[in-house]
């Protein structure tokens, strides 16, 4: 999908995204799973409305990236009411220009799915992060359960029409090829969930 395309439906999602991450669901308990230990300084790219604000501490330093300045100004909100110490930066995360190694940690949830170089994005987050940092990825794409599976096939061009993200792709296959190095991986919902923690390979 061409770009402006994605951030005008981006654009459109920014009050959705807010109230959703204002609820605790099974989505929140996984992001709260994944971020519980960072620390540091913190890069988040596809920040959204902030939905992971509120599991960073106090103390963070944190760098927010985000293609659609309607979700920016979400986390702004987002951001001041957690007391967080945020710098935003409005670009496409497949091109904007960020200091090689100089993040402790760095996070993307539920964002793989949406961009158009999917393998760049993850050799841009090691790239980022501290050789002895962490990546930290909350991503969804296709079940290794069939007929799930099929119906991901199937509904992958609505959901990338009306949502600006795929269904069906393959993330731990994208993880195992990038240049990242594993710590950590659990899958959930007919392993079509992930989260998974990993490091540069150095």
């Amino acid at each position: 999908m061409e770009i402006n395309r994605q951030v005008q439906l981006f654009n459109k999602q920014a009050g959705k995204y807010a109230r959703r991450a204002k609820q605790q669901s099974s989505d929140q308990k996984m992001r709260r799973r994944l971020l519980q230990g960072a620390k540091g300084t913190i890069l988040e790219v596809s920040v959204g409305a902030g939905a992971n604000f509120q599991y960073y501490p106090k103390a963070s330093k944190i760098t927010a990236v985000d293609f659609s300045p309607e979700m920016i100004e979400q986390a702004r909100l987002t951001a001041r009411g957690e007391g967080l110490d945020v710098e935003f930066q409005i670009g496409n995360v497949e091109e904007i220009v960020l200091p090689e190694k100089s993040f402790d940690i760095v996070v993307s949830t539920l964002s793989l799915c949406s961009y158009p170089n999917p393998e760049k994005v993850l050799q841009r987050l090691s790239s980022w992060c501290k050789d002895d940092g962490q990546v930290l990825l909350f991503e969804h794409g296709i079940s290794t359960n069939s007929m799930f599976a099929w119906l991901q096939h199937k509904t992958d061009p609505f959901f990338l029409k009306r949502n600006g993200c795929h269904m069906n792709r393959d993330i731990l296959k994208l993880v195992d090829e990038s240049p990242l190095s594993i710590i950590k991986r659990e899958s959930y919902m007919l392993n079509a969930v992930h989260l998974i923690w990993g490091k540069p390979s150095i």
